[in-house]
C-alpha cells in the first residue's frame, strides 16, 4: 500500500542567531544593509508595506505555501517564537492572499514581529487594526485553500532571494532586506563602517556640498571627454 504524502514538513528547531546579532540591525536602513552585504540581500521591489509603514527587524521562520494555498503558513503558529518574522512564499502567485487580518492577530499574539510574502494578502483594513507590519506584493479579496503541500523551517526562494530559517529579515518603507544567517557577523561589522560613512557624507551635504569626491577625482583625473 503506497502511504500518503505527509501535508507538511516542518522542521522546528533550526540554528538562530543570538539576541545581540539581532539588537545589531534594529534601527538600520534597509539601504545601509544592503550597502553592507556589497549591494544585493532586498526582496523583490514589489514587496512593500500594507496598511502602513511599520519598520521591523527580526528571525526568519520560512514557510514554502505554493499558490492559492496557506497551510503552511496556518501552521506556522506552532513553530513561531517571540521576535520572529514569518516569510510566506507563494512562489509569487498574487491571484490569493496568503493571509489575513485574523492570522496576522494570530501571529502577534504568538509573538511574531512582522510577515512577508511575495504573494498577495487581503482585509486591509484589518491589517491596520491589528498593527503588526505587513509587507506583500500584492492585495486581492479572493481566499486561499489549506490542502498543502508545504514545508516550515526550510530555505525557500521569496521574492527573488533565498530566504533560509534563522536569517535576519530587517524591513522598511524601502522594502525587506534578508541577512543570511552565515554572513551575519560579517554584514554587522560592514554596517558599522557603512553607517559612519553615511553620516559623514549626510553632515558634508547639509553644510553645503556640491560634487562628492569620487566626482571630483574622475574630473580631475580627466575622466570625462567634454564635447561643447
Amino acid at each position: 500500500m503506497i502511504e500518503d504524502h505527509p501535508l507538511l514538513r516542518i522542521r522546528r528547531s533550526f540554528p538562530r542567531p543570538t539576541a545581540a546579532q539581532v539588537d545589531a540591525f534594529r534601527g538600520a536602513q534597509t539601504g545601509h544593509v544592503v550597502d553592507a552585504m556589497l549591494g544585493n540581500g532586498g526582496l523583490d521591489s514589489r514587496i512593500k508595506p500594507i496598511g502602513g509603514v511599520k519598520p521591523f527587524c527580526g528571525v526568519a521562520v520560512t514557510c514554502h505555501d505554493g499558490p492559492a494555498d496557506n497551510l503552511a503558513t496556518y501552521a506556522s503558529l506552532q513553530v513561531v517564537q517571540p521576535g520572529d518574522v514569518v516569510i510566506s512564499s507563494a512562489g509569487g502567485f498574487t491571484e490569493i492572499a496568503i493571509i489575513g487580518d485574523l492570522l496576522l492577530g494570530m501571529m502577534q499574539n504568538a509573538g511574531v514581529v512582522a510577515f512577508v510574502t511575495d504573494g498577495a494578502v487581503r482585509d486591509i483594513a484589518g491589517i491596520r487594526g491589528v498593527g503588526l507590519p505587513c509587507y506583500a506584493a500584492a492585495v486581492t479579496p479572493n481566499s486561499p485553500a489549506r490542502h498543502g503541500p508545504g514545508t516550515i523551517g526550510f530555505p525557500l526562494v521569496c521574492g527573488g532571494a533565498t530566504v533560509g530559517p534563522g536569517d535576519i529579515v530587517i524591513g522598511d518603507e524601502d522594502g525587506v532586506v534578508v541577512v543570511p544567517f552565515a554572513r551575519i557577523d560579517e554584514v554587522i561589522e560592514r554596517l558599522a563602517a557603512v553607517r559612519a560613512a553615511e553620516a559623514e557624507l549626510e553632515a558634508k551635504v547639509k553644510a553645503g556640498l556640491k560634487i562628492p569626491h569620487l566626482l571630483q577625482k574622475l574630473i580631475d583625473d580627466g575622466r570625462f571627454k567634454y564635447v561643447d
